[in-house]
């Protein structure tokens, strides 16, 4: 049995977690949740946002899975999730975007993934107040973090026989970061000659994608590029709620969907869990579990096959349990 640290976090964490637990045992594959509490609602309880008993089960597990944690916008604490990423050089985050039956009807055929380096970038927090009227933020690029995360992109399309690799950057105007990140990338993609590879900025492919996303397939990225791709490229796949996604590191991975905290629906029971439970499968194929990833992915592609089960954010009739209720049962042969 294998034991994963299991942190719901804030807002519909614990209902989409829930909902992610039972499709999992439904596979048949045996977890031993550890679950852990982190985020606003531990703070108020606690004083603290991440316990000490978090980082232990994740550095003795090494497998984490965790619901939205909550971040203030443009003041307070900062983010628990990039704090996470840095301490555990979660250097990889990826992103797989593809649609799923007829949610976005516009775009039906979308398979890409994003490959967003997760460590540095201006979300290393780099601040300065220079006065009350002028802030600067650091942009810290380094060739070592470029190309681990290329290196990760590359290998990643030879395993899953992915055609293309589209280095996205602003290299035209930041010649020193962005640049760096290019060269870094270029050393990478030529070890790769079987791989196509383009290079693409920043503007121009946030245009390419809304006019045909079905032309990209890995997206090589950085750190602030990669998060706002994410959520574009979720909207042409019916929203937050049906992407997964996963931070991997040397020897630690924490899995985690790309939406957030949702408070304005929490406690309602009206969530839409399936961005969590496809998180869990990307987590099951980590494991070794493929066919049992694979069937979670087949079953939610056969329930939203049918208007009848869309969720809430679809304009649709079911509640987090009802559709959770509706993967379960078509997991079963």
């Amino acid at each position: 049995m294998t034991k994963v640290t299991l942190i719901p976090g804030d807002g519909i964490g614990k209902e989409i977690c829930a909902a992610m637990m039972v499709v999992v045992q439904a596979t048949g594959v045996l977890i031993d949740w550890e679950i852990t509490s982190a985020g606003i609602e531990t703070f108020e309880k606690t004083g603290t946002l991440v316990p000490q008993e978090v980082f232990d089960s994740i550095e003795r597990n090494k497998i984490a899975i965790k619901g939205p944690l909550e971040t203030p916008i443009g003041k307070g604490h900062s983010s628990i999730n990039v704090m996470l990423r840095k301490k555990y050089d979660l250097y990889a985050c990826i992103r797989p975007v593809k649609s799923i039956a007829n949610i976005s009807p516009r775009f039906p055929n979308v398979d890409l993934v994003i490959f967003r380096e997760n460590t540095e970038d201006l979300y290393m927090g780099v601040e300065e107040i220079i006065s009350g009227d002028e802030a600067h933020s650091i942009k810290i690029i380094t060739r070592k973090a470029s190309v681990k995360i290329a290196q990760a992109a590359y290998e990643f399309a030879v395993k899953e026989n992915r055609k293309k690799v589209s280095i996205v950057t602003k290299a035209n105007i930041m010649k020193a970061t962005d640049g760096l990140f290019l060269d870094a990338c270029r050393s990478v993609a030529a070890l790769y000659p079987q791989i196509k590879t383009d290079e693409i900025l920043i503007d121009n492919m946030c245009m390419q994608l809304v006019i045909d996303p079905t032309s990209t397939d890995i997206i090589l990225t950085q750190n602030l590029y990669g998060d706002i791709l994410s959520d574009l490229c979720a909207g042409l796949v019916g929203g937050v709620g049906f992407v997964p996604g996963a931070n991997i590191g040397t020897d630690i991975a924490l899995f985690e969907a790309v939406h957030g905290v949702a408070n304005d629906i929490a406690g309602q029971g009206i969530a839409n869990p399936t961005a969590m439970i496809l998180t869990a499968a990307m987590m099951l194929k980590h494991l070794g579990y493929a066919q049992e990833a694979l069937n979670i992915e087949n079953a939610v592609e056969t329930v939203f096959q049918d208007p009848a089960n869309y969720t809430r954010d679809l304009k649709g009739p079911l509640d987090t349990q009802a559709i959770t209720k509706k993967i379960i049962s078509a997991l079963k042969p």
